[in-house]
């Protein structure tokens, strides 16, 4: 299904006006007394500079939200382009405000074995701390400086997926996160050698406990079909002698959760995998797989793959062969680099020209919210603070980080997130914090007062900031007329302090933007 936020959906007016939300585009549907006559056309209010569309495009899909202090950061940096270049060194952007969020769940700092004692002494099971991890991972898309870094960070875990939630990998699953992180923007083949013998990895795929005389070939499937080279570019010969090679990697699940290699279980012996070969004649096989890896990391296959996987994500569901084979070669030419496929991407006619055709995902829409609309969240101090409550809110909306059960990760085409359930539970969210509603603990909420720039100003006026602060970009006509409708105020209306407006209309004002088109694309 293609998305059709929200037209699609236009309820009544006001009479469905509640938790269900408001609807953002109300063009088909008659004009309201009393409105006619005032007209629609927008005003415009003078705010601070927007930034064009093509660099709107940009820092929209590679941030979680394009907010007035991120497009300042963005004019100060000397513009998208440049903000985007000084990103992809994560290392020289200060990032203080994630400094301590770790240390909002402490169980954090538990791996292995100290982590499964606490499960079994029942001071934190495994679920919760990995719900814990997925809070952390909220908590820091909403406030850290570092937004290209912390994108292209969540995309490469759904490339290398692990669940978060699981019976084993929990105990290594934080680590495996920083492990991704810390390649992110670095090359695919050191990342992927980095991954794969990760204790997470294994006690996923059952690599953990995969001996010469039993091979187990989940990791070598995975490895093969979702990693790197995909379905179609290997033989069940291939997967098998994968199987074998890994052989030797080993945690003692269940018991000590020690990470070693183990030489008795390594499977020797002369392996061919597509077209390369290894003698593997040592008991300890480790150089035989970094070998591996390196050559399905530099394959032809693997750099299609991972191009149409990053042009699926930042470009569009179908995106042009043209596109992903430039891609594939300048992955190619620059040794898995991940850097100068990012800077061919965005300069690309083709991700140029696709404002509109990607849909934000659960994660990235609450997020999204919680940073337009300027809602702080604090350290929890109860299960009911915010900083808790917000994993609920996306787990709403179909899915939560890290979560998806199969080793192919969370869908990354918008077509996944665009069905009209998903868009009437974002309504549902929406509403709630426009309101300022839920959650109520830990949590501060502009006053509506705040959203006013100047008193008094016309109503239609106050809709264009509100659409400049929210969207980034000026109101329209329909837009106008939905916040018109949504709160039963004319265009040309006079707001002062004491207007209704700020009374107990607010809010359908600001879920009304937020629920338009505009937001709900990336």
């Amino acid at each position: 299904m293609t998305v059709a936020p929200p037209t699609a959906l236009v309820p009544a007016r006001r009479s469905v006006i509640g938790a269900a939300g408001v609807a953002a585009v109300v063009a088909a549907t008659p004009a309201a007394p009393g409105h006619a006559a005032a007209g629609y056309r927008p005003a415009r209010y003078r705010g601070a500079p927007l930034i064009p569309p093509p660099g709107r495009l940009l820092v929209g899909r590679f941030s979680y939200g394009l907010n007035p202090s991120l497009a300042r950061q963005v004019r100060q940096r000397g513009g998208p382009r440049a903000w985007f270049e000084w990103q992809l060194s994560p290392d020289a952007v200060a990032d203080p405000a994630t400094d301590d969020l770790a240390s909002w769940w402490p169980g954090l700092a538990f791996e292995g074995l100290a982590a499964w004692n606490r499960q079994t002494s029942e001071v934190e099971f495994g679920w919760q701390l990995m719900q814990n991890y997925q809070r952390w991972l909220l908590q820091r898309r909403m406030v850290t400086t570092r937004q290209v870094h912390e994108v292209m960070t969540e995309f490469w875990e759904h490339h290398l997926h692990v669940p978060a939630i699981g019976d084993a990998q929990f105990v290594y699953r934080k680590r495996y996160g920083d492990t991704i992180r810390n390649h992110a923007l670095g090359r695919f083949d050191e990342m992927l050698r980095a991954a794969i013998t990760q204790p997470a990895m294994l006690l996923f795929l059952d690599q953990a406990v995969s001996t010469k005389a039993a091979p187990n070939e989940n990791l070598a499937r995975e490895l093969l079909e979702l990693h790197t080279v995909g379905r179609g570019n290997h033989t069940e010969n291939d997967v098998k002698n994968v199987a074998r090679l890994l052989t030797g990697w080993k945690v003692d699940r269940w018991r000590t959760w020690a990470f070693t290699y183990d030489e008795e279980w390594h499977a020797t012996g002369r392996v061919t995998v597509l077209d390369w070969t290894h003698a593997n004649a040592s008991a300890d096989g480790r150089e035989a797989t970094y070998s591996l890896l390196r050559h399905l990391a530099h394959h032809p296959a693997t750099a299609a793959r991972v191009a149409r996987k990053l042009a699926v994500k930042f470009v569009s569901d179908d995106p042009p062969q043209s596109l992903v084979d430039r891609l594939a070669a300048t992955y190619l030419a620059h040794d898995t680099a991940i850097k100068p496929v990012l800077r061919a991407l965005v300069a690309s006619p083709e991700f140029l020209a696709s404002e509109g055709l990607k849909v934000r995902d659960p994660g990235e829409d609450v997020v999204a919210a919680y940073r337009l609309l300027g809602i702080k969240v604090s350290r929890p101090t109860t299960e009911q603070g915010a900083a808790d409550a917000v994993l609920w809110q996306v787990g709403s909306l179909g899915t939560q980080p890290m979560d998806w059960p199969r080793p192919d990760g969370q869908p990354q085409i918008s077509r996944a997130w665009a069905s009209p359930s998903r868009l009437l539970a974002s309504m549902r969210v929406h509403w709630s914090l426009c309101g300022g509603w839920w959650p109520s603990d830990g949590v501060r909420y502009r006053r509506d007062t705040a959203w006013v720039p100047r008193f008094p100003l016309r109503f239609d006026l106050v809709v264009d900031h509100l659409s400049q602060v929210l969207l980034h970009r000026h109101s329209t006509a329909a837009l106008l007329r939905a916040c018109c409708e949504a709160s039963d105020i004319r265009p040309r209306e006079t707001i002062t302090r004491g207007h209704p407006l700020l009374d107990w209309k607010m809010n359908r004002v600001l879920a009304t933007i937020l629920d338009s088109p505009a937001f709900y694309s990336r």
